[in-house]
């Protein structure tokens, strides 16, 4: 088998629990995990065991007959407008949202070589947060702008992080290190942006920053959805190249990768994954850390397993939402709360394993 950018390669040999088709007469194979297409399915579960109590349950409790006949468009007037105008548009938006962060880390974690390597961490969120805040408590527009704000806010701010972090290629220290010094630059910007807003603006802004599904509706779908149809298989056709570049620069280019070029793309993509999630919920925290890690040990994969990853982020959200919810009804919390408390045990977790190390 030749290296991802057609020149030579090494032999791929099928590891264990592998099984290895072939497809178009050699031309093309495919490594196959029964462990990860196990995960995989008891990902989904868990993602419609979710999805299907938060449709369920709440102040309007609806029993599965009315939700099936709401979702045919068969329901009566409240249970369609709770089904399809309240919940269903909320679900739909975390699960792309959540599958959209955890791939942008996927990335960045590949990327930068570093399991802190997220997008909420290196800055492109904190960046997004600022255009969206910008847009709405300086030049006063509505949420739509604001979505643009931030999706144009996220681009900018990767564009300088990898500027700054450009020399004679991109480090992975490197670009953790600077990331992490513009995302606090930016969570400053951001801090005196509300300072300076009026109090009403102020408190708006402070639960958008914190990450929230509260009031989503089709019109925050539909753009995130098809931006995550464009990025989603550029994600995937890129991603072949990530095991390679965790192998480090020069191992990378001695199996035919483009280094330079597939870390430029990835980034770009990256950004852009983080940029239209928080444009349609706000940077909700954690997720994008704590996704791929789990994606991966979950499958024992050895390369990054794009496809649990995103399942895996879904859930989280999913998960996350319903719980902040039902757990302290009728009081319905932020997203953003209930990841943070899942990415904070996560990081006290690897903070004790690499103290155990050393």
């Amino acid at each position: 088998m030749t290296g991802p950018a057609g020149g030579p390669g090494v032999a791929l040999r099928p590891g264990r629990g592998y099984r290895i088709g072939r497809l178009a007469g050699d031309s093309v194979s495919l490594r196959i995990s029964p462990r990860a297409v196990a995960v995989g399915v008891a990902l989904v579960v868990v993602i419609v065991l979710a999805g299907v109590t938060t449709l369920l349950t709440g102040d309007y409790p609806i029993p599965v007959a009315d939700v099936i006949r709401a979702l045919a468009g068969h329901g009566d007037g409240g249970t369609d407008f709770v089904v399809n105008t309240l919940r269903l548009p909320r679900l739909v938006t975390g699960l792309l949202v959540g599958a959209g962060l955890a791939l942008s880390g996927s990335i960045f974690q590949s990327v930068s070589n570093n399991i802190l390597g997220s997008p909420d961490i290196l800055g492109f969120t904190n960046g997004a947060a600022t255009g969206a805040l910008v847009v709405l408590l300086v030049l006063h527009g509505d949420a739509s702008q604001a979505s643009l704000g931030a999706v144009a806010g996220g681009v900018l701010a990767g564009a300088v992080i990898f500027g700054l972090s450009h020399k004679h290629g991109v480090s992975g220290p490197r670009l953790v290190l600077i990331g992490i010094a513009i995302s606090a630059l930016l969570a400053s910007v951001n801090s005196y942006l509300i300072t300076r807003a009026k109090l009403a603006d102020a408190v708006a802004a402070q639960v958008w920053l914190i990450g929230s599904l509260n009031s989503r509706g089709w019109e925050e779908v539909r753009p995130l959805a098809l931006a995550l149809v464009i990025l989603v298989p550029l994600t995937l056709w890129l991603g072949q190249r990530l095991a390679y570049l965790e192998l480090g620069t020069d191992t990378a280019q001695a199996l035919g990768v483009d280094v330079e070029r597939s870390r430029l793309a990835l980034i770009t993509v990256g950004a852009a994954l983080a940029a239209v999630a928080t444009a349609a919920a706000g940077p909700i925290g954690f997720v994008a850390l704590t996704a791929p890690p789990l994606a991966r040990w979950l499958t024992a994969a050895p390369a990054p397993p794009l496809v649990p990853t995103a399942l895996a982020g879904a859930a989280l959200v999913a998960v996350g939402d319903l719980a902040a919810q039902r757990l302290f009804a009728p009081t319905q919390l932020p997203v953003g709360v209930a990841t943070s408390a899942v990415g904070g045990l996560y990081l006290a977790v690897l903070l004790v394993r690499q103290r155990r190390r050393t």
